[in-house]
């Protein structure tokens, strides 16, 4: 699965919203039955979300939900209605460790099998937002239905107040949070992904936080703007002058061991396998995002 770098919110409620989703860029949207939607309006939201999945999946959109938690289940009245054709998969809210997954995994395959889903079709994205699913990010990760993790770091946001850290715009307190969520996903073979930077209009703020995200190993982030999704697509990405940098280093390495050697200098660096590994990575990454 190619990685989403742009992970953007789109209330469930907006219909106009999710009717520009394909304009937006992004790279998957997430239609929101959770926090953006007023509970008056839960139910009308549910059945237009359930109703436009299909729609944007013929627009070649990559399209998850994310659902409600109540006292004791994820909602399932919100998983039958999206669980159908065309969604990529769900995103889980305010999960408190594995024992969550395995809840809402026995949910999903529930609602799969009624609509006539392959049941373990559907992937779940994580947000861990609870100082213990921080803790226990690996646990979650591992599941065989989790793509990808997210450690967002909201100012004043779920996780702050879970955790007590106060937010700063340089991201001083979030390292060590961030750090256990690459980790972790990266241990099971699953994207890391960052967020949520909520000062809509400072892009400028947006693309330093990003590119702490990235300099910390997350390959994208979820978002809660389209202005963002240009930025966000940005720092995710290879730049050309990137690609052209490790296809060159490909290039030289490739004709150090035609002359019998196994690391070479290549751009005043010492370049051995290890380092041609990192830049076929990146010219495949550049590659698949192109498509």
């Amino acid at each position: 699965m190619i990685p989403i770098r742009s992970f953007l919110f789109v209330p469930g409620n907006r219909e106009s919203w999710i009717d520009k989703v394909p304009g937006y860029g992004a790279d998957a949207v997430i239609l929101d039955l959770e926090d953006s939607v007023p509970a008056a309006s839960k139910a009308e939201a549910r059945v237009l979300v359930g109703n436009k999945i299909a729609w944007l999946a013929d627009q070649n959109e990559r399209v998850y939900v994310r659902v409600n938690r109540s006292p004791h289940l994820y909602d399932f009245d919100d998983l039958l209605a999206v669980c159908r054709d065309g969604l990529e998969g769900i995103v889980m809210s305010k999960p408190g460790g594995p024992e969550d997954m395995h809840l809402i995994d026995a949910q999903i395959a529930e609602a799969e099998m009624r609509n006539g889903l392959e049941v373990g079709s559907l992937v779940v994205v994580p947000t861990l937002e609870t100082a213990r699913s921080i803790q226990l990010a690996y646990d979650l990760a591992i599941h065989p239905r989790t793509s990808a993790i997210c450690g967002p770091s909201a100012k004043n946001g779920d996780v702050a107040r879970a955790v007590g850290f106060r937010w700063t715009a340089g991201g001083r307190e979030t390292l060590y949070m961030k750090s256990r969520v690459v980790i972790a996903a990266r241990a099971a073979g699953k994207q890391p992904m960052g967020g949520l930077w909520q000062q809509v209009h400072d892009l400028d703020g947006h693309r330093a936080a990003s590119d702490l995200d990235r300099d910390l190993g997350m390959t994208g982030e979820m978002i809660l703007h389209p202005a963002a999704v240009p930025v966000v697509n940005a720092v995710y990405s290879p730049s050309p002058e990137d690609v052209a940098y490790y296809q060159g280093m490909i290039e030289a390495f490739d004709a150090g061991v035609a002359e019998g050697r196994a690391a070479v200098v290549y751009d005043g660096e010492h370049i051995d396998l290890a380092h041609v590994k990192t830049a076929r990575e990146m010219v495949e990454l550049a590659r698949s995002l192109a498509q």
